[in-house]
Formats: structure tokens, C-alpha cells, sequence
């Protein structure tokens, strides 16, 4: 009995420290975190493609833009697909993840949208105008309101709310957690909201924003890889088919009226 707990807990322990990126064994297997909107939808474009090449996918839901990397980096996933070049980098910097974007694949303008007001010449003085939190969307936030002519910002990269330079509105600025900006439209002046949040809850960004980015916005959304898998066949049939004629036609002719361009 001895023995065979023994051989027991020598596989038990093989078993916990079989290396989480062990998806390659099975390379014809893909799984690739999204969040829903768009980029589950795009994907569902390219898996047919990859599926004809002899892969399965299996796509993977999260709703916030921490997760997907924690999970890409530990090897759990495959590839992610939910988030922009600067957001990565600075990801990459501050959580030393071992990861790097190999396709670009669509750009989703950011907008300001109020329930309030029609315009940004109807914000009032002292609005309050909710912005996301995380460093490289609230700095591109700020540059959307300062486009808008409603405030002025100091150069660089990863400004705040602290390198504001001139407010002659004395608009206030509060900072929250990308995906409940939608809910706080009944409460704020305007928010600044991610297409593919503004979409989950029902608004048109080509209609319903008041400003939107300009559509050669440098943001744009990339698949992300471990830098060790890079040349793997499964990562670039993967890139190919998320930056095939197919994917583009979907995003063109479906994604671009709410908003969303392609970026290849």
C-alpha cells in the first residue's frame, strides 16, 4: 500500500508541474480569450477557416482586461484577442508578461456619449464626465475630450487627469472601471466608452456618440501570443485567418456601421 501511494503521489505531483502553456501538445487545439464584442464575433469568422486547416477552436469569454493576459501569460489560453497595442505594452511593462501582439486586426474608436446633452457645445460648467480607469485608456480618453475642444492636455504618452493644462469648463473627471461605463450614463454629464462596451449595451457609436475618435486612431486592437510560440503553425494559421479577405468583408460590411474599422 505504501508503494502505491508512493506512485500515486509521484503522479499527482507530475501532474501539477506539467507546464500550464502544455497546450501544444495538442498544437491542432486553439483557445483564444475574448471579450464579447466584436472579438468574439470576428473570431467566429476565422475558426471555419482555421477548422478546414485541420483546427479545432474553442473561444473563451472575459468581461474585464485583466484576466486574458494573467491567463495567456500562465498558458492557459493559446492567444488572447481583446486589447490595443499601448494597453499591451504597458501591460508587458508593469506585469512583466511574456507576451507580444502578432496581427493587427481592427480598430474600435472610443466615444463620448451622454444621455444628457446632444453635443459637446451643450455640456454645461462643472459636468462631471466619466472616463476608464486603466492608464492607457484613460490617457487616450483625455485626448478625446481635449479633441473635443473641451480641455487641454500636457504631452505624453500616459497623462492623467493631474496633466490637465486648461479647463475652462472646470469639467470633473471620474475615473472608473472600463465596462460599467455604459451604467453610468444616468448619473454622469457624459462618459468616455469603449466601442465594444458601448455596443453590449445597445448604443450606435456612429449614431449615438456625441464625439469619436478619428478613424486612424493608433489603438488598435491586436492578437496577442506568447513571444515563445510565435512561430508556432497554429499561431500564424490563427493570425491568417483573423487577417483574412473573409474577417475583413465581416468587419466592412457589419462591424464598421457601429463604429469598428479593420486594421489590416
Amino acid at each position: 500500500m505504501k508503494l502505491v501511494r508512493g506512485i500515486l503521489f509521484l503522479a499527482l505531483a507530475l501532474i501539477t508541474f506539467i507546464p500550464a502553456g502544455s497546450w501544444a501538445a495538442d498544437d491542432k487545439k486553439i483557445v483564444i480569450g475574448v471579450t464579447p464584442f466584436p472579438h468574439a464575433e470576428i473570431v467566429k469568422i476565422a475558426a471555419p477557416l482555421l477548422e478546414k486547416e485541420g483546427y479545432t477552436v474553442e473561444i473563451k469569454e472575459f468581461n474585464d482586461y485583466v484576466t486574458p493576459n494573467i491567463a495567456l501569460n500562465d498558458g492557459s489560453l493559446t492567444a488572447n484577442f481583446f486589447q490595443h497595442v499601448p494597453y499591451l505594452d504597458d501591460q508587458v511593462k508593469n506585469q512583466k508578461y511574456d507576451i507580444a501582439w502578432i496581427a493587427k486586426v481592427h480598430i474600435e474608436p472610443l466615444g463620448i456619449y451622454s444621455k444628457k446633452v446632444k453635443s459637446i457645445g451643450e455640456i454645461p460648467s462643472g459636468a462631471n464626465i466619466a472616463v476608464p480607469n486603466d492608464p492607457t485608456n484613460n490617457a487616450r480618453a483625455l485626448r478625446v475630450l481635449e479633441k473635443a475642444g473641451l480641455i487641454k492636455v500636457k504631452a505624453g504618452e500616459l497623462v492623467t487627469a493631474r496633466d490637465i493644462t486648461d479647463n475652462p469648463k472646470n469639467i470633473k473627471i471620474v475615473e472608473l472601471e472600463a465596462a460599467q461605463l455604459p451604467r453610468t450614463l444616468d448619473d454622469t454629464t457624459a462618459s468616455v466608452i469603449n466601442t465594444n462596451f458601448a455596443v453590449e449595451a445597445g448604443l450606435i457609436p456612429a449614431k449615438d456618440a456625441i464625439a469619436i475618435e478619428d478613424k486612424d486612431s493608433p489603438y488598435a486592437n491586436v492578437l496577442v501570443v506568447r513571444k515563445a510560440d510565435l512561430e508556432k503553425p497554429a499561431i500564424k494559421a490563427l493570425a491568417k485567418a483573423l487577417n483574412s479577405p473573409e474577417v475583413k468583408k465581416f468587419i466592412d460590411t457589419e462591424l464598421t456601421p457601429k463604429g469598428i474599422v479593420p486594421a489590416f
